[in-house]
């Protein structure tokens, strides 16, 4: 089994730079093993093993989308975006810039879901700027989760989450807010 290796290269501010191969001529990486069926996908992007990014999803610039993610078609993903292992991104999904959504973390997209039965449309779903989703968070369908609000690990989101608060639990709750 051939495996590309990547290396980075530290520069003397300590911020990693990328100093790997893109693929083919696009200035985004795919890993050999990914599939990666969009061409739409930001500069210095990258996509690593065991990931699908199915052909109408749209990825921004410098995201991180690591092992065995799957992004269906109606998905939009801003720029600066980490999608930690294990991720699957339904359609009706919009992730803003700067999120980081954790290991394990799981969208729905349909309320009552049926095999071979599908809606009309999909229930929007919106990550806003800068929010943070922890890992093995539930996120259900159709709500919004506020610029900068942090989701904690394991927690069951079934409404609408504000913008700079911190919400944990089953259902999940306001732990916090900033100020």
């Amino acid at each position: 089994m051939d495996i590309e290796l990547v290396f980075y290269q530290t520069t003397p501010s300590k911020k990693p730079t990328w100093n790997g191969k893109m693929s083919d001529s696009k200035d985004y990486f795919v890993h050999s093993h990914a599939l990666c069926e969009t061409s739409d996908v930001g500069k210095g992007t990258r996509v690593w093993a065991f990931s699908h990014v199915l052909p109408k999803a749209k990825i921004g610039d410098d995201c991180n989308v690591c092992d065995h993610v799957f992004i269906e078609n109606d998905v939009v993903i801003g720029d600066r975006v980490t999608i930690k292992c294990g991720v699957q991104i339904w359609d009706g999904i919009s992730i803003a810039d700067d999120v980081f959504i954790g290991p394990n973390a799981t969208f729905t997209n349909d309320r009552f879901p049926r095999s071979k039965v599908y809606p009309e449309s999909f229930d929007r779903t919106v990550i806003c700027k800068g929010a943070s989703l922890g890992a093995n968070c539930t996120i259900l369908p159709g709500i919004t989760i506020g610029e900068n609000a942090m989701i904690g690990a394991g927690a069951v989101v079934t409404r609408s989450v504000p913008a700079n608060v911190t919400v944990v639990g089953n259902p999940a709750r306001i732990l916090q807010s900033k100020k």
